[in-house]
């Protein structure tokens, strides 16, 4: 597991990066370094960093020095499980909340889980600690966990899980793999999920038919987007819609690893269709949409990590269409898990092949 001794110091290099973008050269510079497996990034008020490691660490990097949180949940760090995405209330300020996702031990495997809790006034450790969300236990490999939080207008959550590596479970409704789940913040099912009362049926699931969405943001409406994995091409950028049916593994514009078709073909009634596909796969992870005022100019386009293939895709959005212009890559964009919008209009990404935080500015 990644620890440290008591504290350790992550030294900062002095000399920022430029990085070329097609809108010109931006400032990167490395914000938390040290890391081992880094998934999830939020930046606090006081310009500190909490960073989770898939191992199950949380850290805290404030000022340079790196030290980790105490009173994380027990995780299953196995394959691509662990302590995964973490996110901030919007109250965060007030309430200190805070909400994390994990691949949480289950009778004979694990499943993705969501909980919140508060972060002490020193940063030191979680306080009243308690699952929000546990998804039916299926689980039995290490794959395909999702697994992003994402907290809605309305103050309910958005949490992605993956369908397991087990491809029909994401169409059966009765478990909660390859789907997102829509939580209230104490845990309940909001009375608006659409399938709530239907016997045989997860009442926490808001859309299903999803593969292992690793990236998901809003828009400036309020409307969630994912980005998912296909399977050999077909990686996607969907608009989850209320009830909708997203195909996996009925329909993909991919196939699987052998070369053998997927499913009956791109599209079947009553499954949606992708915003946008990439084809060969890049592995998507972290998205974000951006508002902020430091770079205007990219105002409302969204930006998806790759695994794969090492760069930031900027995307462009109209309505419904969704279109990549861009691919922004360098030595600091190896495998990007995380992707962020910080306070201050600047962006932030996780870079698991440098163990490295990376802040993006004019």
């Amino acid at each position: 597991m990644y620890r440290f001794a008591a504290l350790s110091l992550a030294l900062l290099p002095a000399t920022a990066l430029a990085l070329d973008t097609e809108q010109g050269a931006v400032t990167v510079t490395p914000v938390v370094t040290g890391l081992d497996a880094p998934w999830g990034v939020a930046e606090l008020p006081d310009g500190s960093f909490l960073v989770t490691e898939r191992d199950g660490a949380l850290v805290l990097s404030r000022g340079g020095e790196n030290r980790e949180v105490s009173g994380v949940p027990d995780v299953v760090a196995e394959g691509q499980g662990g302590l995964l995405d973490i996110t901030l209330a919007r109250d965060f300020d007030t309430t200190r909340t805070l909400f994390l996702t994990y691949s949480k031990p289950q009778r004979g495997g694990s499943g993705t889980a969501l909980a919140a809790a508060e972060l002490s006034a020193d940063g030191t450790q979680l306080e009243n600690l308690r699952d929000l969300f546990e998804s039916a236990p299926v689980g039995r490999t290490g794959r395909h966990y999702g697994s992003r939080v994402i907290e809605a207008p309305d103050g309910t959550l958005f949490v992605t899980t993956g369908d397991r590596g087990d491809r029909p479970s994401a169409q059966d409704r009765s478990n909660h793999n390859g789907a997102v789940i829509r939580v209230t913040r104490d845990g309940n099912v909001p009375a608006d999920n659409p399938f709530l009362g239907q016997e045989g049926v997860q009442p926490h699931i808001w859309s299903y038919g999803h593969r292992n969405p690793q990236g998901a943001g809003l828009d400036a409406s309020g409307q969630l987007w994912t980005a998912e994995h296909g399977a050999r091409g077909g990686d996607e950028v969907n608009k989850v819609q209320r009830g909708a049916n997203f195909g996996w593994p009925v329909i993909s514009y991919g196939v699987h690893y052998s070369g053998r078709s997927i499913g009956e073909g791109t599209a079947q009634e009553g499954m949606e269709q992708p915003a946008f596909y990439w084809d060969p796969s890049m592995a998507p992870s972290g998205l974000m949409i951006y508002q902020g005022d430091m770079f205007p100019e990219w105002r409302g386009d969204m930006f998806v990590g790759s695994l794969k293939f090492s760069y930031i895709s900027r995307l462009e959005m109209d309505g419904d269409t969704v279109r990549e212009v861009e691919q922004i890559e360098g030595d600091e964009t190896l495998r990007v898990r995380d992707i962020v919008e910080a306070p201050d209009g600047s962006i932030l990404f996780i870079s698991v092949g440098n163990g490295t935080v990376y802040r993006m500015t004019r």
